[in-house]
């Protein structure tokens, strides 16, 4: 695996150096739009609506556009952002995990302890695996603040993003089961069914069949021949990625000016 973040995560005066690796990989068939009449590849140009040129990826930057007027965000605006240039996965809280609405859920990440310093990586999964809570995160990645859930799973601390607050819709709008009247034997019966499917979850006996038929669909394909040159028709994007650094103190003493200094905020 390749990493896709470098740094550390911050508890208190003590830092724990890590390294984030995705936790997800997806096993969808990549399809591409062609050309229905010669199996030519179709893409999309970035073309300006002013001048009419096709620009390249590095002459490219963002607006934000309110309805009149707009304003050009470049990239060193965006780099001189406070939150861009940090490298630390921040704790700001620890909270009982069953708090934390499964809805607010996103991606999840691997963080592997720095080999030179685990012993701090150890100090906080051991910490979590015996407290039962979860830690609330923020750190940046991708020029985005994010809030995070770091958890321990196994030997592995585990970091899940989160979505904000305002970011999950209301339901209120949407018709529900309030007011709708169920007898007792009908309970008793929809309770009957979900018993007859009750039993313990296993995801890897369950399978994308709608991706296993398209795979089967393509290997024919390629079997009778049906098939265009790649080269002639095909291309190749461009892949990056980034990393940054972090920083270690003495952990033993960290640790008891984290501590005394949690006790001064709280009188």
């Amino acid at each position: 695996m390749r990493s896709v973040w470098k740094g550390a995560i911050s508890f208190g005066l003590v830092n724990v150096p890590v390294r984030l690796f995705s936790a997800l990989e997806e096993h969808d068939v990549p399809l591409h739009q062609v050309h229905d009449a010669d199996g030519g590849r179709i893409r999309y140009q970035r073309r300006c609506e002013v001048c009419g040129e096709v620009v390249d990826f590095q002459h490219i930057d963002k607006a934000f556009d309110d309805g009149e007027k707009t304003v050009v965000v470049t990239k060193e605006d965006l780099a001189s952002l406070p939150s861009e240039h940090s490298r630390e996965i921040e704790v700001v809280e620890f909270v009982p995990s069953d708090q934390i609405d499964p809805i607010l859920l996103d991606r999840t990440y691997y963080l592997e302890a720095d080999p030179k310093t685990r012993k701090p990586y150890a100090l906080l999964l051991k910490t979590l695996q015996a407290s039962e809570l979860t830690a609330i995160t923020r750190f940046a990645m991708r020029q985005k603040t994010r809030l995070a859930a770091l958890r321990a799973r196994g030997d592995i601390l585990t970091l899940q993003t989160l979505l904000w607050a305002d970011e999950v819709r209301s339901p209120d709008e949407l018709e529900g089961g309030a007011g709708a009247k169920v007898t007792p034997q009908e309970l008793k019966m929809s309770a009957s069914l979900v018993e007859s499917y009750a039993g313990d979850f296993h995801p890897e006996q369950y399978t994308d069949d709608y991706q296993a038929e398209l795979r089967k669909l393509i290997d024919a394909k390629l079997e009778k021949g049906e098939a265009l040159d790649t080269e002639a028709t095909f291309g190749t994007p461009a892949e990056g990625d980034e990393e940054g650094g972090g920083t270690v103190v003495s952990l033993m003493d960290a640790l008891k000016r984290s501590v005394e200094e949690a006790r001064r905020r709280s009188g």
